[in-house]
């Protein structure tokens, strides 16, 4: 074998360090955020408090399927300090149709309702909510609360019921079905020289974030409600609440300034809110539930998900068909859709294309998006198959999608906004030294470890939604800035001041963002990687209009030297409004002569939808990765990875690097460690803990390399910026499963690719799964129509 080759009240403001200096969109400061995290002062959904606080726990029930016969809560009101105990027989009024509880991010479908009713529809639903006034109490408590249930038949298993595909409803924002066919997929394929017919299973997966679901809803003397809640969406949550209640804008307040992590998790209210606010109002005193880590596995995850990826090429490498087909997991309540297939018929050049997505109704809670939603799986299924198409044709993976670059989406014939994917591959592989990979699996050892490299392309959409933005300048030059954005840890206090901060020519100390309110000027839910494009291109579109009117304020000062003075003739720089030949007015002074005490501006950003449908708007990635392999344990590390990422300009390369780091990561636990197991026996998830529910770790975790190749969309925004947080995950997985069998010959189709799916007797699956007894499904009757 070869060697191996080389505030809100009572919360602290972020506010940047002293001597920071003037920063703009491509510098690379620290958070903002960081001190009041690291020193405890941020203050996340479970530390706000009151004095009477009442402590609520959550029951769950533990059937899949049935209705509740009986609830005894005698053992557990006897409980010194217990209060209440809430469920379907004597929760607070709330309305019951439909539309109250679709929050903007729903999909079509019936959402759930929590106590409102004796019918259980999944396992871990809510049945009743403990209240007590200590959390040791309601804990307790909880555990006293006793149920008997009606059982009816349930069933939690997708494939065993792939013939129960539908056709899913559009209804969901950020879906688009599968485009129509083009040319005949299937003659093509059945007509090619080069096959590859394959199969991929990914179980589902939760969301595991640091921070566990909560809500803290206080009351003032007044009787406004002020919810502190771990969400992606203040407005979103507070849309719900006040319609599920009957609550005015003016009852309720809904606030996130800090949110330990959220990936998706938090983009619908979950149930934890709405209990909370039940329990505020029944008892009339404040109220604080939090989430067990147990509890977490409750609620929406990634769906699980079967595929079956056609490739046909000519001799050469030419894709000349391409079928791809996905049957996800739903709810019996929801129908939850994802963009699966859709990267099909976008990455890859080809005439001949048919896409298929369907979903099956299960017992069980309705999925919910969790980082780069469907791309995960699809484009996972999709680069898998290409290297196995690579490795069909004898040519090099990177060779292989160099030949089908696509320069149009093939499935609608539209161009690009901008895609520097040949440099990703470029930068990617002259980083990583893809050229020195010998082609022939099992060719590399490191001592007794196999060592395999493989490859793969990520892409994910550039989105831009609508958004408002505030700014005011003070005398004293602070320029404080506002969005009810969201930061999910992603850096969002720290960009929008960075914009802030470049746009007004002010040293990033001087400028505030503020964020995570419901009060403050509308904003999306943080989801999608949209933020940056959609708030961001806000805070500098109210910045342009702060400096046009201190522009006008300049022109009408006695005797100006501005008086004349053109919107092209000035620039706004190191705290001032600077003529062209030097003189400069600093922004104290200009408000000073003005009378002023402060100007303050708004701005409605709204996307320019009749010019962005002109092209496939999109973040690309290439990723390289090397895996070790010890053949005698199964076990998997993956020592290297480089991944090359096209996303715009980048505001902040230091956050950003971040972002991409953390996705990657993730990518790993998606590729060797994370699966939510299901007993279907009892409709339940078993491992619904971090002993057995198995995430990356530092162990896990090697040498990563983020490059960002330079790139300027300003189709996608006024910023030329993309986003880059979903990005990251997508194509590590299959870059690992590929690097699998680069180093031991074995080809893996499910995730996660455990020790046993390694060390599994059957190298290859081309038909039917060796791996994970996947059956083969006929096209005729499981495919969805």
């Amino acid at each position: 074998m070869n060697p191996l080759p080389t505030s809100q009240p009572l919360q602290a403001r972020p506010i940047a360090e002293p001597g920071t200096g003037p920063v703009g969109p491509g510098d690379a400061p620290a958070r903002v955020d960081g001190r009041v995290k690291v020193t405890g002062q941020a203050r996340y959904a479970a530390d706000h408090g009151a004095p009477d606080m009442l402590f609520g726990v959550v029951v769950n029930s533990t059937v899949a399927r049935g209705r509740i016969e009986a609830l005894e809560t005698a053992a557990a009101l006897a409980v010194p300090g217990v209060v209440a105990v809430l469920s379907h027989l004597n929760r607070p009024r709330s309305r019951r149709l439909d539309l109250f509880y679709k929050d903007m991010t729903a999909p079509s479908g019936s959402p759930f309702k929590p106590l409102h009713g004796d019918t259980v529809l999944y396992s871990g639903q809510p049945v009743a909510l403990v209240l007590a006034e200590s959390f040791e109490a309601a804990r307790h408590a909880a555990s006293l609360v006793t149920l008997r249930y009606a059982p009816l038949p349930h069933d939690t298993d997708l494939l065993a019921n792939l013939e129960r595909v539908h056709r899913p409803s559009r209804l969901k924002a950020g879906y688009s079905p599968p485009p129509q066919p083009t040319g005949d997929a299937q003659a093509a394929f059945e007509a090619a020289a080069v096959r590859v017919d394959a199969q991929f299973y990914a179980g589902p997966e939760h969301h595991n974030p640091m921070e566990m679901h909560a809500s803290t809803v206080l009351r003032d003397a007044d009787g406004h409600l002020t919810v502190h809640d771990k969400n992606q969406g203040a407005q979103n949550c507070r849309w719900v609440v006040s319609h599920v209640f009957g609550l005015s804008r003016r009852q309720l307040t809904v606030r996130n300034a800090y949110v330990g992590g959220a990936f998706g998790s938090g983009l619908r209210p979950q149930y934890n809110l709405l209990l909370a606010m039940m329990a505020a109002l029944q008892c009339q005193r404040p109220v604080r539930v939090v989430l067990t880590r147990q509890q977490m596995f409750t609620f929406g995850h990634r769906p699980e998900t079967w595929q079956r990826v056609r490739l046909a090429a000519q001799a050469d490498g030419r894709l000349t068909a391409v079928l791809h087909d996905a049957i996800a997991a739903t709810s019996r309540l929801e129908d939850y859709v994802e963009v699966v297939v859709n990267w099909s018929g976008q990455l890859y050049r080809c005439d001949n294309l048919r896409l298929r997505y369907g979903l099956v109704r299960l017992d069980q809670y309705t999925p919910i998006d969790m980082r780069a939603p469907g791309a995960a799986h699809g484009l996972h299924a999709l680069e898998v198959a290409m290297d196995e198409l690579a490795h069909a044709l004898a040519m090099d993976p990177l060779t292989l999608r160099l030949v089908n670059h696509a320069e149009r989406d093939a499935a609608r014939g539209l161009p690009y906004s901008s895609k520097e994917l040949r440099s990703c591959y470029a930068e990617g592989a002259a980083r990583f030294g893809w050229d020195r990979r010998p082609p022939a699996p099992r060719s590399m050892r490191q001592g007794h470890e196999l060592v395999g490299w493989g490859m793969a392309t990520g892409q994910w959409d550039a989105m831009q939604m609508f958004a408002r933005a505030s700014a005011v300048l003070h005398a004293d030059g602070r320029l404080v800035v506002a969005s009810a954005a969201s930061d999910i840890g992603t850096g969002t206090y720290t960009v929008m001041a960075q914009i802030a901060a470049g746009a007004m020519g002010l040293p990033l100390e001087q400028v505030e963002f503020r964020l995570g309110d419901s009060t403050l000027p509308v904003a999306p839910v943080e989801g999608g990687s949209s933020h940056v494009t959609t708030v961001g291109s806000a805070v500098e579109g109210v910045c342009e209009k702060l400096q046009r009117q201190l522009l006008r304020l300049a022109r009408e000062l006695p005797d100006s030297p501005f008086s004349g003075a053109r919107w092209s003739d000035v620039r706004f720089a190191e705290g001032a409004i600077v003529l062209r030949g030097g003189t400069a007015l600093p922004y104290p002074r200009l408000l000073a002569l003005a009378g002023r005490t402060h100007v303050q501006e708004k701005y409605l950003m709204l996307p320019r939808l009749l010019q962005q449908k002109k092209y496939v708007r999109a973040v690309h990635s290439a990723v390289f990765c090397e895996v070790r392999v010890d053949e005698d344990f199964g076990t998997v590390r993956v020592t290297r990875v480089v991944s090359a990422v096209a996303a715009g300009r980048i505001v902040n390369p230091r956050l950003a690097r971040s972002q991409v780091m953390g996705g990657i990561v993730w990518g790993i636990g998606q590729a060797l460690h994370e699966e939510t197991l299901a007993d279907h026996r009892l409709g339940r998830f078993m491992n619904h803990n971090f002993a057995e529910y198995h995430i990356a770790t530092n162990a896990d975790v090697h040498d990563i390399e983020v490059v960002f190749v330079p790139e300027d969309d300003r189709i996608v925004s006024r910023l030329g910026a993309k986003g880059v947080g979903e990005i990251g995950i997508v194509g590590v997985a299959a870059a690992i499963s590929n690097a699998i069998f680069h180093a031991t010959g074995r080809r893996l189709r499910s995730t996660p690719m455990t020790p046993d799916k390694v060390m599994a007797p059957s190298p290859e699956w081309p038909a039917g799964d060796g791996a994970t007894g996947l059956p083969l499904v006929p096209p005729a009757t499981h495919e969805p129509g």
